[in-house]
């Protein structure tokens, strides 16, 4: 238990510094008012920020992300490696099981989290001194409900698509036969945690957009919203159906980098300290005429 949250933690920082220009685009992309849009697209929207707000401007509400996603990525690998444990069968339904049962429990800390990143990616001037003034400032406002503002639209886009998740790394890996002697290990656990992140994004981004866009509403005093139902009516009475898709091209281009980081990052934690884990082991134990089997692969959904 305690390793996976380790792990975790590793490929929480090392997904969030990967990808946080990325989600910075996808944001400002998503909200941007349709009938005056700022941005004609994904490169016009990096090119902007970085003309206009120099490079920093991507990084902007960083802490948040960077603070909570590494205890998000613990949390999410300990309850989905030890509810696969608990599950017994390691089976592509229990993957999936797994996995959701991790994406839910996480939306606790998810939710208020990319709420604080949202308005602090949206800000003008400085009106939020950071995420927790941020948060400190909506309770004062808007009570324990506008912390959670977008959390039943979270819930919806993070149950199945960490199912997704998971069970798509897993599917890859055994597919491309990952051992710890694999000179394309690396490479391999790249390619299998990149997809892994796309097909999680393309499973449930429509709610995406919907949660983005409550999380948004009112930052600039006019309310819009009265739920996930009219906001979906409103956004496709607008826009129509491609509002659903806006800004999926920053995030599959996010998607895939900061995924490859993330479970590479793990993945190698995991081997590593069952490594030593068994090793230490071996040493300890008395000597037999059998010789002890090489460690398996740490893969995250096995352990």
């Amino acid at each position: 238990m305690a390793l996976d949250f380790l792990a975790g933690c590793a490929g929480g920082v090392a997904g969030v510094l990967v990808g946080h220009p990325f989600d910075t685009v996808k944001v400002r992309l998503q909200v941007q008012n349709v009938e005056k849009p700022q941005y004609r697209g994904t490169l016009h929207c990096f090119q902007t920020i970085i003309k206009q707000e120099s490079v920093l401007g991507l990084y902007k509400g960083m802490s948040s992300p960077l603070m909570g996603l590494t205890f998000i990525n613990a949390l999410v690998f300990g309850v989905q490696g030890n509810t696969l444990r608990a599950l017994g069968q390691d089976s592509p339904l229990n993957q999936f099981l797994a996995g959701a049962a991790a994406g839910t429990i996480q939306c606790v800390i998810c939710c208020p989290m990319e709420l604080a990143k949202t308005r602090l990616q949206l800000q003008g001037p400085r009106t939020y001194k950071g995420p927790l003034d941020c948060l400190v400032q909506i309770y004062r406002q808007e009570g324990l409900r506008g912390i959670n503002r977008g959390m039943v639209s979270t819930l919806l886009r993070e149950t199945p698509s960490f199912g997704v998740y998971f069970l798509t790394y897993d599917v890859m890996t055994r597919a491309m036969g990952c051992e710890p002697d694999d000179r394309l290990l690396v490479p391999k656990l790249l390619l299998a945690g990149g997809t892994s992140g796309i097909t999680s994004w393309l499973s449930t981004y429509p709610m995406d957009v919907v949660k983005s866009r409550l999380q948004a509403d009112g930052v600039h005093g006019v309310t819009r919203y009265h739920g996930i139902a009219d906001c979906i009516r409103q956004s496709y009475q607008a826009e129509g159906w491609r509002v659903f898709t806006r800004g999926l091209g920053s995030t599959l281009l996010r998607a895939f980098p900061v995924n490859a980081a993330t479970f590479t990052a793990v993945t190698v934690v995991l081997s590593y300290t069952r490594g030593e884990e068994a090793q230490l082991d071996s040493e300890a134990a008395p000597d037999t005429s059998a010789t002890p089997a090489e460690p398996a692969l740490a893969h995250p959904s096995r352990l």
